[in-house]
């Protein structure tokens, strides 16, 4: 990658205390970046000199306002911003699903980027433009699942908002993609092989990618949102993007 020095660039990441967002944040933090950190968890990484550090909810826009000031204050602007926080469940057909907790999950998967992608375009704006907005999305929203109503609807709003606000925020100098990171062996990979087939017909399918080890790592998806957030060689045309299986198609 022809990345250039780093060390002078800070990037946000939230849902920092496992799975992607961990990983990103260790492999962020070794090639040198300034970090803000968040999640409801414990944050993979302390508050120190080039990180801050704090616990919230994404769907609390104080605290994610507080936390912004926080990262402002601390290092100045913030060059990317990656919303990674959410949730799997609920894991059911659609007639079994509670009001309540399909209303919890929009909450956290898609409003909850709205308010991360709200905040940094608000922060860029204010300092002229500019800046890289990274949504994690996933194949889910391209396609439908049985059982994964919530997740589909949420993941699919998450593409077309980062589509909007790219059109919108392009004459300011913003780069926003929506990134898709393969089928990676998270904590969301294990809820998912727990889960019964009747809630969800598609677990074959994941039971053999975990048999084959199909999966990308944490720590290519790592690299490759760096590439995109950060190597001029590596931006890619559209704004939905999908990353390559890391040991070929499985």
């Amino acid at each position: 990658m022809a990345l250039p020095p780093l060390e002078r660039h800070t990037a946000v990441i939230t849902g920092a205390s496992r799975g992607i967002g961990a990983a990103l944040a260790r492999a962020w933090a070794e090639r040198g970046l300034r970090l803000g950190l968040c999640a409801r968890g414990e944050n993979v990484l302390p508050d120190g000199p080039r990180v801050v550090a704090a616990r919230l909810d994404v769907t609390d826009e104080k605290a994610l306002g507080d936390f912004v000031a926080r990262v402002e204050q601390r290092f100045g602007a913030i060059d990317c911003w990656v919303n990674n926080a959410g949730v799997l469940g609920p894991i059911a057909p659609l007639r079994e699903i509670e009001a309540e907790d399909f209303r919890r999950h929009i909450d956290v998967n898609l409003a909850g980027v709205f308010l991360g992608t709200r905040a940094f375009v608000r922060h860029r704006r204010a300092r002229g433009g500019g800046g890289v907005l990274l949504n994690v999305s996933s194949g889910a929203a391209q396609s439908g699942y049985a059982g994964w109503s919530a997740y589909c609807a949420a993941k699919a709003g998450v593409d077309r908002l980062t589509e909007c606000v790219q059109l919108e925020e392009a004459a300011s100098g913003l780069r926003a993609h929506a990134i898709a990171p393969g089928v990676v062996d998270t904590d969301m990979q294990a809820l998912i092989r727990a889960t019964p087939a009747e809630r969800f017909p598609s677990l074959p399918r994941f039971l053999e990618l975990a048999h084959n080890d199909g999966f990308n790592t944490p720590a290519f998806v790592a690299e490759r949102l760096l590439a995109i957030a950060f190597d001029p060689e590596a931006r890619p045309e559209s704004v939905v993007v999908r990353l390559p299986w890391e040991k070929g198609e499985p």
